[in-house]
């Protein structure tokens, strides 16, 4: 299966950044009966500032729609207060030391926030709230997906109505914020509840293991997975790992290894369709420059990256670009059919892990080029 021929010794999406029609001119009208010359520059800067207002606008709406499904007392918000003045003083005074207590206070507050959220709900074998997902996790991130990314979603009746089925997505971004937006548009487009397949560090981070496995997320592994999908559950799986959510940006768009295909293992095993997801948008909003391998080791993370904005800019530099994503669900690829026993078959799974990378791939490649601006599609 081969897709068409691409020149990847240059820029995916459109001109590079700063080239092309910058100097170009066109008659716009600007304010009230006023007719001026803009640059592309003014008028894409304006949209820009539209696009944040419109995500600062819808943010404030979900945050007080989880506000008050929270019960959310000063026994919550007196370690994250503490916390906060001691960054504000560390930062004062150069005093590292007043920090470090800061992860022990994120996790208390953590900790208290996840059990009072969702100790008057059930939650399954692997610890999913639905009350938690509908009402508090999909709410914060959905301004994000319409506003911030604008997430254009293709091929949503390939999602399964009922029953199982396997998405498997490329991965990249630096921040898994690709799996989250996925969830999004399963939900909000597929009308399912998405639960991915995380890797152990989501489940061992301060600020996240308190949430993933209520948000529906569950270690990467054949026994889990296969479960879910005999449970009728749609899963979500991304083979490229941490190799693609912290490869280089000169790398962006090309998919790395699929590993063994444990993946297509699983999906065979249970009887349930692949359908390949392919995300663009997602590769810039983080342009990863470099690691700093010595401190990441230290931290005990994959990477720890280097891109324009961060550490230069501290804090500011985890804000992403507000980059243009399309996500399409392509036709879901069947396993039924196959028997149970071909999961041990070593040859069909290879083949069938080679068709689904080609096909997302594909796919990539195709969206790529109808792209006609990173930020604005």
């Amino acid at each position: 299966m081969r897709g068409p021929e691409f020149d990847l010794s240059q820029p995916l999406g459109g001109p590079r950044w700063g080239e092309g029609r910058r100097d170009s001119r066109s008659d716009r009208v600007v304010g009230e009966g006023f007719l001026g010359a803009t640059t592309h520059s003014d008028a894409a800067a304006t949209e820009i500032g539209r696009i944040v207002d419109r995500f600062l606008t819808s943010m404030r709406s979900a945050i007080r729609q989880v506000m008050e499904v929270l019960p959310i007392d000063q026994e919550i918000l007196a370690p994250v207060k503490e916390a906060a003045k001691n960054v504000d003083v560390a930062l004062a005074t150069g005093d590292v030391s007043r920090l470090s207590g800061l992860v022990d206070a994120i996790n208390v507050a953590g900790d208290v926030l996840a059990t009072r959220i969702t100790g008057g709900y059930e939650v399954d074998e692997f610890g999913f709230d639905p009350h938690f997902h509908s009402h508090v996790w999909l709410p914060l991130w959905r301004p994000l997906f319409e506003h911030w990314f604008r997430v254009e979603v293709i091929g949503a009746e390939n999602i399964p109505e009922n029953g199982a089925g396997l998405i498997v997505s490329n991965h990249a971004g630096v921040l898994p914020l690709d799996g989250l937006m996925t969830t999004v548009a399963v939900h909000d487009h597929g009308g399912r509840a998405l639960r991915l397949l995380a890797a152990d560090l989501a489940m061992t981070l301060p600020v996240s293991a308190p949430f993933a496995r209520r948000a529906g997320a569950t270690l990467a592994c054949a026994a889990d997975a296969e479960r879910l999908l005999e449970g009728g559950h749609v899963v979500a799986v991304w083979p490229e790992g941490f190799k693609g959510l912290g490869k280089p940006f000169a790398d962006r768009y090309r998919l790395q290894r699929f590993g063994r295909g444990g993946f297509v293992s699983t999906a065979i095993a249970a009887g349930a369709p692949i359908i390949p997801c392919s995300v663009v948008g997602s590769e810039e909003i983080y342009p990863k420059l470099g690691e700093i391998p010595a401190l990441a080791r230290l931290l005990g993370v994959p990477y720890l990256p280097i891109t324009p904005t961060f550490p230069l800019l501290g804090g500011l530099g985890g804000i992403p670009l507000p980059t243009k994503w399309t996500m399409e669900f392509g036709e879901p690829i069947e396993t039924a059919h196959l028997g149970a026993e071909a999961a041990e078959d070593p040859m069909v799974v290879f083949e069938l892990t080679d068709q689904v990378r080609e096909t997302i791939q594909n796919t990539l490649f195709r969206n790529l080029a109808r792209r006609g601006s990173v930020f604005f599609g």
